[in-house]
């Protein structure tokens, strides 16, 4: 009650502030005319701008019918009110106030709660950046002092994940569930670098094919890599690759980072973390595909082509979706790009969903013009 008596007073004194300013405004202009009419001073725009803003902040703020549903919803956490005066929250996140307030609802200056799940539900959700918290991050009991050089080791250490959260209580535990989640290092280290199919592009034919393009490989992307295997891989080439994963369940970063590698905590549906033309390769694996809607597909593609320098490689890696799809609608977005087709190969998808929908694969290497 007190809080929402104290926004709706602050949302009064602002509102009759912008009016008075406005009729101040009003009485100097309406003069007699002049060859050159005066321009509004630049301090009272300026405070102008400063009012609406804060009117619009304190709108978010103010709790409404749709929700003060429960306590949690009618009384922000402090640490989220405090944070919301130092920086703007998504604006997604104001959609989803049940789970931002457990997000923020800890205790400050202790130990963070355990919460992964929480925060990509909201992460998923749009709401990000997270806003920052003042706690301290948990970290393993018996964390290892021996982290393996090799990204490939005969096994990751348990020691290195906080397992609570997770139905497994160790990669052993993953492997035996499942050996195709990507902590299964020796059969990890096989990937990228065979040919079996036109489906496939092995790092060596990646690597001949940009040497030839006189355009080298030094830093890349993977967007939605799991584990960082495609990184991993580059790795031994001397090439650094940045890797995109969720968790949704598993400890994909926790097993990227065990390995050596950067794995950056972003959904499919967010601006990339890097500035304008650095890179000179981008990847997209399984988790780019139909299943991906078609307006936040187009957005992530010029995106791709933000990041990407002259020169650079897009490759779009097994992308599946309905071969009608793909004709009429996939294929002229990537077409809009212009650019150059180094590999375009196409397979059935053979699994029963594939059968059942008439869904093809797709893999793309295009290259970037130097003049984009």
């Amino acid at each position: 009650m007190g809080l929402t008596m104290g926004l709706n007073m602050l949302l009064l004194l602002a509102m009759v502030g912008t009016n008075i300013l406005s009729l101040y405004h009003l009485s100097s202009t309406i003069q007699p005319p002049s060859p050159s009419p005066s321009p509004v001073p630049d301090h009272l725009l300026h405070q102008l701008s400063t009012i609406r803003a804060t009117i619009n902040h304190l709108t978010s703020l103010r709790p409404t019918t749709s929700t003060t549903s429960s306590s949690s919803a009618s009384n922000p956490p402090s640490d989220l009110l405090l944070y919301a005066h130092l920086s703007p929250i998504a604006s997604s996140c104001r959609h989803h106030t049940d789970l931002l307030h457990r997000y923020m609802n800890y205790i400050p200056f202790s130990l963070c709660p355990l919460d992964t799940d929480v925060s990509e539900a909201l992460i998923l959700r749009g709401c990000h950046p997270l806003p920052r918290r003042r706690c301290f991050s948990a970290t393993p009991a018996k964390a290892s002092t021996a982290f393996p050089l090799n990204p490939f080791p005969n096994s990751l250490p348990d020691s290195g994940v906080l397992w609570s959260k997770y139905s497994c209580k160790s990669f052993t535990c993953l492997n035996r569930f499942n050996e195709n989640l990507g902590f299964n290092t020796k059969l990890e280290s096989t990937k990228f670098l065979t040919y079996k199919t036109d489906l496939d592009l092995p790092i060596s034919q990646l690597l001949q094919i940009a040497k030839s393009a006189n355009s080298p490989l030094r830093l890349g992307l993977d967007i939605g890599g799991g584990t960082a295997t495609f990184a991993a891989q580059m790795m031994l080439h001397n090439i650094t690759v940045l890797t995109t994963t969720m968790n949704l369940g598993t400890p994909n970063n926790e097993a990227a980072a065990l390995r050596g590698l950067v794995p950056l905590h972003v959904p499919l549906q967010q601006r990339l973390p890097v500035f304008d033309g650095v890179l000179d390769l981008v990847r997209c694996g399984h988790a780019v595909n139909r299943w991906i809607p078609l307006t936040a597909m187009e957005f992530m593609i010029y995106d791709v082509d933000r990041v990407l320098r002259g020169g650079g490689f897009f490759w779009l890696d097994r992308f599946f979706s309905k071969g009608v799809d793909l004709d009429k609608v996939y294929a002229p977005l990537i077409g809009r790009l212009g650019y150059k087709k180094v590999k375009w190969a196409l397979a059935n998808k053979t699994d029963s969903g594939g059968l059942k929908n008439g869904e093809v694969y797709l893999t793309a290497l295009l290259q970037k013009p130097i003049s984009k």
